[in-house]
């Protein structure tokens, strides 16, 4: 009996991430935008940028926008 449980268990799990899979799928092609959202927007990774490149400090600017240190380094990987 427990054989036959497990094998049904498994089948709900493969048709779940079936499931799963195939929603994801329909709103990427509706243009959804899936996951988090950036804590900094174009216009303001553009500044930062710029801030990065007269020489400000990573630690000003993270203190200025309100957001991490990671998030400004990738931001200045992203740019160069």
């Amino acid at each position: 009996m427990q054989v036959i449980a497990a094998v049904a268990e498994f089948e709900r799990d493969l048709l779940i991430d079936e499931r799963t899979q195939a929603g994801i799928i329909r709103a990427k092609a509706a243009g959804k935008r899936l996951g988090r959202r950036p804590s900094l927007n174009a216009e303001e990774r553009a500044i930062v940028v710029e801030r990065l490149d007269a020489g400000v400090s990573v630690a000003e600017i993270e203190r200025e926008f309100k957001t991490t240190r990671q998030t400004i380094i990738q931001v200045r990987k992203a740019a160069s």
